[in-house]
């Protein structure tokens, strides 16, 4: 008899348990789901926005809209300020949330403007941290050297030299010469696009998926012949 009671008061205290347990998951899974439906600010097209119109004329073409947070675009701008002194580098139709990244600093159009691309050349954009990418301290037109490290391998490759640089977004606008404090450091990630043969774009995008890539300053007069390559041995050995 007591061992029926015991039984029925542990089954009756595992079904509380069970219940309490369900009730807290599908709890954070309503919560889950009302973070994701969480309005947050975006910043929409109301009228067409014509290639090269200049985001502080456009006061009259955006508006700040509340949306659900799982609505809005990664990189869309919550506000006119995000966009100051840009230019839009494609067309933005009404409706279309406005994305950071299809704005860009009219000083860095023009730079790209007057760089040749051969036609035989692949564009790689690349995003990468600033200490990456020469403290963002880049201009198109420049040329670079990259070098690739992979974690497996445990090495890193002087890979690539005078690799073009097409174009530049984020970052900082360079520094005077004799003054390398002009320029503030970026905060934020730094995209370059380089010109590259086929072969030499197929491993810089094998080392972005797999890999880091580092660039650096690389002039014409930087030697051709050898690709030094360091282990991880070669540094602690």
């Amino acid at each position: 008899m007591t061992r029926r009671v015991i039984a029925a008061v542990t089954a009756v205290l595992l079904a509380g348990l069970g219940g309490i347990l369900m009730l807290s998951y599908v709890g954070s899974a309503d919560q889950r789901a009302l973070a994701g439906l969480e309005p947050v600010a975006v910043l929409v097209a109301t009228q067409a926005v014509p290639e090269g119109a200049a985001a502080d004329d456009l006061a009259k073409s955006f508006e700040v809209r509340r949306l659900p947070g799982v609505a809005a675009a990664p990189g869309a701008a919550d506000e006119l300020a995000d966009l100051r002194g840009l230019v839009a580098t494609t067309a933005l139709e009404p409706g279309e949330q406005v994305l950071l990244s299809r704005f860009a600093d009219p000083a860095v159009l023009a730079a790209a403007e007057g760089v040749v691309v051969p036609e035989d050349l692949q564009q790689v954009a690349v995003q990468l941290e600033p200490e990456r990418a020469m403290n963002g301290n880049l201009v198109a037109g420049a040329t670079v050297g990259v070098f690739f490290s992979t974690k497996q391998e445990d090495t890193t490759e002087f890979a690539l030299r005078q690799v073009l640089v097409t174009a530049v977004q984020g970052g900082a606008a360079p520094a005077d010469e004799g003054d390398a404090a002009a320029a503030p450091a970026p905060t934020g990630g730094v995209t370059v696009t380089l010109a590259l043969d086929a072969e030499s774009a197929s491993r810089v995008v094998f080392a972005a998926e797999h890999g880091s890539l580092w660039l650096s300053a690389d002039p014409a007069a930087a030697p051709t012949d050898a690709t030094p390559v360091i282990t991880k041995k070669d540094l602690y050995s």
